[in-house]
């Protein structure tokens, strides 16, 4: 996962002219603000509301956003900061790539959770309650957490075995693969996305597969069935826009060989692509959508 994406869109950024530097940085701080906004006006909905407090699905959604303000904010940070001093402390780098990594681990698997939460709500409904409760809910959470950061920590205790100490003290410009970059590194990367890729999306085709066929058997194909339907297609768009981090080193390999002369350009419209655009959708996909929070969030949004 080439999780700085945006920090690689301001590589050789001496290929840019002053204008274009400035639309980058202030589009790309207008999205995030817009996302922040809107996932700020999702929590506090959440915490103003005790309702939510006991549901498994909205405690899933508020730490798919929480975890997205977290990832958004650390990539435009290093975006910003890759322009404005373009290499910055490897220490400090460390910091940013470690919360970037984990965040943007966390977002695929959180899916996959919502996916399997919505397949027992509907396939299961007897058994819901028994088998998704709160206590489980956070535990699922906290798996969550502890499968990225098997990942990413192994990836710190690499570089700090493999680097020289005065390193640490120098400058770099801060990507993951100026940061991490021990041949081993690159090989514990293919190993991780390919299983994090297959166990994600083996998830959803089951569950999709799942409430298709109980659509199917339903006569009345009532409207929560063909709702959930919706979401979990809805789902997938996502998941494949959140799994291009995954695979985004080799489609901007493939996008310079095509374009050379525009690796800045091809990284910028990368990072849109991966780190914003399925943040957007997140509000949209599980907040808008749903009623009940919907009700809720207008009063905060248009107040």
């Amino acid at each position: 996962m080439n999780s700085s994406s945006g920090s690689n869109a301001s590589d050789s950024t001496y290929r840019d002219s002053y204008t274009t530097v400035l639309a980058k940085n202030v589009l790309v701080l207008f999205l995030g603000l817009i996302v922040n906004y809107i996932n700020g006006s999702l929590i506090h909905t959440f915490r103003k509301h005790q309702i939510f407090y006991v549901n498994p699905r909205y405690i899933l959604f508020i730490h798919l956003v929480v975890n997205d303000m977290i990832q958004l904010t650390t990539t435009i940070t290093l975006f910003v900061l890759s322009y404005a001093f373009y290499a910055i402390n490897v220490s400090l780098c460390c910091v940013f790539i470690t919360f970037t990594v984990f965040t943007t681990f966390n977002t695929p698997l959180n899916l996959a959770v919502m996916a399997a939460e919505c397949y027992v709500a509907i396939c299961l409904p007897l058994r819901h309650a028994e088998l998704c409760t709160v206590g489980r809910t956070y535990a699922a959470i906290g798996l969550i957490w502890a499968a990225s950061g098997v990942s990413v920590l192994l990836d710190v205790v690499i570089v700090v075995a493999t680097e020289p100490v005065g390193w640490f003290h120098s400058t770099v410009f801060c990507n993951r693969d100026s940061l991490f970059r021990h041949p081993i590194h690159f090989l514990k990367r293919d190993v991780s996305y390919g299983v994090y890729l297959a166990a994600v999306w083996l998830t959803l085709l089951f569950t999709y597969v799942k409430i298709f066929w109980a659509a199917k058997a339903s006569s009345a194909s009532n409207g929560d069935t063909k709702k959930a339907r919706s979401t979990i297609l809805l789902h997938g768009f996502q998941l494949l826009l959140c799994m291009f981090t995954y695979v985004t080193h080799l489609v901007r390999n493939a996008a310079v060989r095509h374009f050379p002369g525009h690796e800045v350009n091809v990284a910028f419209s990368l990072y849109i692509v991966v780190h914003i655009v399925p943040r957007l959708l997140s509000p949209v996909v599980y907040g808008l959508r749903d009623k009940s929070f919907r009700r809720h969030l207008k009063k905060y949004l248009c107040p």
